[in-house]
């Protein structure tokens, strides 16, 4: 049994031996919260857990004949604002027709096995219903003639727990919802390290530390995506927990557009976070039996430090988030021709690109920006998804039959939300942009966005869409995003309703996603946004897979996918070797150390092969052959963080098999160290420590608990004068090692 319930004391217990999460009704009707952490055994009362009878000085409290029961200072489950808790709320709803502060107070409960899915929306799921159990809590508000249905899931083996909620209109006139949050959560201290990924453009996801104080501390996005500056993606690091070891708290909140993670600690540092769609420009009108329905927040408990934490999320993600077959599929090996040709390609040259790469092992080629409408630069034809038949004209259909005779696949590049001012599209539907109508539109990449809100435009992209796949039988699809939005406005909404306009467009996102994937499962699809600005779990929902960052340099892609990685799958960041110097920082790094940073994800290349000398060319087949035989242990291992670049010179992670007979290692040094010292070694980590391994290319064995204690000895390093037995040296070093057990 996972889920436990009291029904005298109206208790409940979510526990699967890994971690529990319980509440209970408090005496005025609401929701009070008790305990989140490391699993509890189950016992008939948990009452004790919240102090109700000791009165506090200058609070107020809720009934006359008990001063120490005030909502200031207690923990809640899903609060409202203005019955004496001055901390902000969970949710802010209000009549059209009247003030009121909400009420909700606990009606009745549901315990379902498995999970529902949540309709419109990307959520985690189940395919058996042993997976997991739901309890679903309905509270009602008379006054509002609302119903508020809190949705918590807890899966069977995995330190997991999903929280969503939806609010019912029972009554005849409208609702109007300003706050609305997908989770609230109250700590009963502040004694916490919040760790975030922040960044921008080419440079996203780093990593972000700072203790958490008394006030409010968030992140956020108002752009129309999760962006590159913020990812919806927030950890509660205890003070001795490291890496491996002690107590980490992480939420993830599966949603692609504005959303707010915020912690307020108070008075008495009880911190409060509450997970959600971002309230700043929200308002949704709720009309007479209609419901509204919030994204879903993750929550994962690591008493095994923050990699404990990230391979909660990874297993999770994997098994209960991508879908269909490419949860176990493997992904094709890649090349983009974007930065071997930009605008400027023919069939000539896509196919001789082909042929080259399909001689190194490559197997799948696409064709990014450029190919349709008059799209000779950034400046024209977007929503136009016809061929340009100046560049190919043979059509679409004789490209990819060619490149698929070189015995690759065919994939191509889309980016539906945009439309050009200069297009074909934009001349007859000016009205189809988003925008306020007589007022200045502001461009992004000399671009507007579409409006998502309405059907009909979604319609429109998924004929035009639906129609190439079939006509080239498409693998695979780049749905690309370059900027983000502005004068969020639709003409098809009324002025009232333009509060629903970021949600709802969204929306249209979602749904074009879904009829797609639905319709051609065997399409392997790659979010972008710019690089990484869309690099969340919503999109991880339809695209198994998502393009990290624009910035394919390898020493940058060291704290970009080092962050990602705090909660996303290694086999969900496109990792591509570039040509150098690098056309993000003009970096010229060992196409070596390319290689080794990119194989620690779904790997690919951004070069023309064409140009390659014979030895970069026997090199890169060696990488293929490499990642060929090793992609399985990546895609479903257990991955681990070493060293972090964000605190030293040194960047080294780990991927170990789920039986831990094997693991590749990933090592790097940026620069170089004048007389290093003698002796360098690796600390290993997630092998069986009495098991004998073996490093491939070696003679030489080492049990599990040498290389985690001991560590794994790295090649001798240049010092100065040992020139003629020095293995490695200079700035960008890296090396990969493939560990293998082996009987001992």
């Amino acid at each position: 049994m996972l889920i436990h319930v009291n029904q005298e004391d109206r208790q409940f217990h979510l526990t699967n031996g890994q971690i529990s999460y319980i509440f209970h009704v408090m005496k005025n009707g609401q929701l009070g919260h008790l305990y989140y952490g490391k699993a509890l055994r189950n016992r008939d009362d948990f009452s004790h857990l919240q102090v109700y009878d000791v009165p506090t000085g200058a609070t107020t409290h809720v009934y006359a004949d008990d001063p120490a029961f005030g909502l200031e200072t207690l923990r809640q489950e899903y609060p409202a604002y203005g019955n004496s808790d001055f901390r902000e709320p969970a949710i802010s709803v209000s009549k059209t027709t009247a003030n009121h502060v909400p009420h909700f107070t606990y009606d009745s409960y549901q315990l379902l096995d498995g999970k529902p899915r949540l309709e419109g929306l990307p959520a985690t799921y189940t395919e058996e219903q042993h997976e997991a159990s739901t309890l679903q809590i309905t509270l009602k508000d008379e006054f509002l003639q609302a119903e508020l249905l809190l949705n918590y899931t807890i899966f069977r083996d995995k330190p997991a727990i999903t929280r969503s909620a939806s609010l019912k209109n029972l009554g005849t006139g409208e609702l109007v919802i300003d706050r609305f949050m997908g989770a609230s959560l109250d700590l009963p201290d502040k004694d916490f390290t919040m760790i975030h990924l922040a960044g921008t453009w080419s440079r996203e996801r780093h990593v972000k530390e700072r203790k958490l104080e008394t006030g409010i501390q968030s992140i956020f996005s108002l752009r129309g995506v999760s962006s590159h500056h913020h990812n919806p993606f927030l950890a509660l690091q205890r003070p001795e927990a490291t890496e491996h070891t002690g107590e980490v708290y992480g939420f993830n909140f599966i949603y692609s557009s504005n959303f707010l993670m915020q912690i307020e600690v108070d008075h008495y540092d009880m911190a409060r976070l509450t997970v959600g769609i971002h309230p700043f420009g929200f308002k949704w009108n709720l009309k007479p039996q209609a419901s509204f329905q919030s994204p879903e927040v993750v929550m994962v408990y690591s008493d095994q430090g923050l990699n404990g934490m990230s391979q909660a999320f990874h297993t999770l993600y994997r098994e209960h988030l991508i879908q269909g077959q490419w949860k176990k599929a493997v992904r094709p090996i890649l090349i983009n021709n974007w930065e071997a040709t930009y605008f400027d390609f023919n069939e000539e040259k896509l196919v001789e690109i082909a042929k080259s790469a399909s001689q190194l092992g490559i197997e799948l080629l696409v064709l990014d920006d450029g190919w349709f409408g008059k799209r000779n630069d950034d400046t024209s034809s977007l929503g136009d998804w016809h061929v340009d038949l100046n560049k190919l004209p043979n059509g679409l259909e004789s490209l990819a039959m060619k490149i698929t005779e070189t015995g690759m696949k065919f994939g191509l590049w889309f980016e539906p939300e945009m439309i050009s001012p200069n297009s074909e599209l934009f001349r007859e539907h000016p009205d189809w942009a988003v925008g306020i109508p007589g007022q200045h539109y502001t461009l992004g990449r000399n671009q507007l966005v579409l409006d998502f809100s309405r059907p009909e435009i979604v319609d429109y992209l998924y004929e035009k869409m639906s129609a190439i796949i079939k006509q080239t039988n498409l693998a695979y699809i780049k749905w690309d995003m370059n900027r983000n939005i502005t004068e969020a406005f639709s003409q098809k909404l009324a002025v009232h309703e333009q509060g629903e306009f970021f949600h709802r467009y969204i929306l249209g996102v979602y749904a074009l996603y879904d009829r797609l994937t639905s319709e051609f499962p065997n399409v392997l699809f790659e979010s972008c946004a710019g690089g990484g600005g869309r690099f969340d779990p919503g999109m991880m929902y339809y695209a198994p897979q998502a393009w990290t960052s624009d910035d394919t340099d390898a020493i940058e892609r060291l704290k970009i996918q080092y962050g990602t990685s705090f909660a996303y799958p290694v086999y969900s960041m496109g990792s591509h070797v570039s040509a150098v110097p690098n056309h993000q920082t003009l970096r010229t790094t060992p196409l070596q150390t390319r290689a080794n940073t990119a194989y620690f994800g779904t790997f690919g290349y951004e070069l023309d092969p064409v140009k390659l000398t014979e030895e970069e060319r026997i090199e890169i087949k060696e990488q293929v052959a490499f990642y060929k035989q090793h992609r399985e242990l990546i895609r479903d291992g257990h991955f681990y963080r070493l060293l972090s670049p964000f605190s030293k010179n040194e960047t080294a992670w780990m991927v170990v098999s789920q039986d831990q007979s094997e693991a590749l290692i990933g090592w790097y040094k940026v620069l170089a160290t004048p007389n290093p010292k003698k002796q360098q070694t690796l600390r290993l980590s997630g092998i069986t420590a009495s098991n004998m391994y073996k490093v491939a290319g070696s003679e030489r064995t080492y049990y599990g608990d040498e290389l985690m204690n001991v560590g794994l000895p790295l090649p001798t390093e240049f010092n100065g004068v040992n020139g003629g037995s020095a293995e490695r040296g200079g700035d960008f070093q890296s090396q990969v090692f493939y560990l293998q057990q082996i009987e001992g």
